[in-house]
């Protein structure tokens, strides 16, 4: 677990913490190269954010 704040996360991305919360509920997407940051912050892939793999 990466123990890190939606502040954390967004502060990473280089947006506000109110533009990553959108990510979370859904109302928003967010950018390509923001989706791979997030998948190497997770140490996931961008298939698994994007529900197309199981991990």
């Amino acid at each position: 677990m990466c123990h890190l704040t939606q502040r954390d996360i967004a502060d990473r991305l280089g947006i506000s913490q109110p533009s990553y919360i959108r990510y979370e509920n859904g109302t928003s997407e967010p950018t390509l190269e923001n989706l791979v940051k997030i998948a190497e912050i997770f140490d996931v892939s961008t298939d698994y954010l994007l529900g197309k793999s199981e991990y």
